[in-house]
């Protein structure tokens, strides 16, 4: 009897340094409300979304006299079938496609370079550059192809389409519903395409130093991967092998059942 109340006492304990384990795991910001000024204020950091190749651009000039402004602002053409006449869409922008080298076709200016600027420094250049041919234009400059995609352990895996000058890893896990239960928050992949070059980071989201990362704000066409935790990993290769033995006891079963008919054939006809 003192043997089984060890064990069970043994066994309890297990479970109660198991549930004390989960919170530290789905933290996240452990810490954060230790540390002093000093440390904060080396989290601020500022990041402006750069233009980058493959970028789709929306380009927009505005002034007093809209009429002064129709060269920069050329019609959307929607063609009908062949031998129709086609017809000018109003509702949709003009898109400029940013190639290789980071430049654009743009009406009037012709080849203008926007890799690597900010889309206020694309709308200060082309108003600079408008200026010669129309006084004070306003240009507006908006990315409309700026996405980040997140796989993996989170409550709606997919694409989030930003629509603002920058978005965070926290804004885009929250936009897809946060990490499920099941989400190893300390080993988060972002990857990354930079100039061609793959890039590959791991954040911890448990820990506050996820602020001072460069990984911390996401680029155009990064990908977040969040990997399961250990838990739901071993209940996965369970599942497998529990699967795998079902399969083995059922095609066993089936050759037994078949032996066991061609057998009884054969008693059968040698009566």
């Amino acid at each position: 009897m003192s043997k089984l109340r060890t064990w069970l006492a043994t066994l309890s304990l297990v479970f109660v340094m198991g549930a004390c384990g989960v919170p530290k795991d789905v933290t996240y910001f452990q810490g954060i409300d230790s540390l002093t000024p000093e440390q904060i204020e080396m989290m601020n950091q500022t990041y402006t979304t750069q233009i980058v190749p493959d970028d789709l651009l929306t380009i927009t000039v505005s002034a007093w006299d809209p009429t002064v402004v129709t060269p920069f602002n050329p019609p959307v053409y929607a063609y009908a079938a062949q031998g129709e006449t086609s017809t000018v869409s109003s509702t949709q922008l003009q898109t400029y496609l940013v190639d290789k080298e980071g430049n654009i076709n743009f009406p009037v200016l012709g080849k203008v370079h926007v890799g690597g600027m900010s889309k206020l420094e694309v709308s200060n250049m082309l108003q600079e550059k408008i200026a010669a041919y129309v006084k004070d234009a306003i240009v507006n400059v908006q990315i409309v192809n700026y996405k980040v995609t997140l796989m993996g352990e989170v409550a709606r895996p997919g694409t989030v389409t930003v629509r603002n000058d920058r978005i965070s890893i926290l804004d885009a896990i929250g936009q897809s519903g946060d990490l499920t239960i099941n989400a190893n928050r300390t080993n988060v992949l972002v990857i990354r395409d930079n100039n061609g070059a793959k890039e590959f980071a791991r954040l911890d989201l448990t820990q506050p130093d996820i602020f001072t990362s460069p990984y911390y704000y996401l680029r155009q066409n990064d990908v977040v991967y969040v990997e399961p935790n250990k838990a739901k990993k071993r209940n996965a290769r369970y599942s497998q092998a529990q699967s795998y033995n079902v399969t083995i006891f059922s095609t066993i079963m089936s050759a037994v059942s078949i032996i066991a008919t061609v057998a009884l054939s054969i008693v059968t006809a040698t009566r």
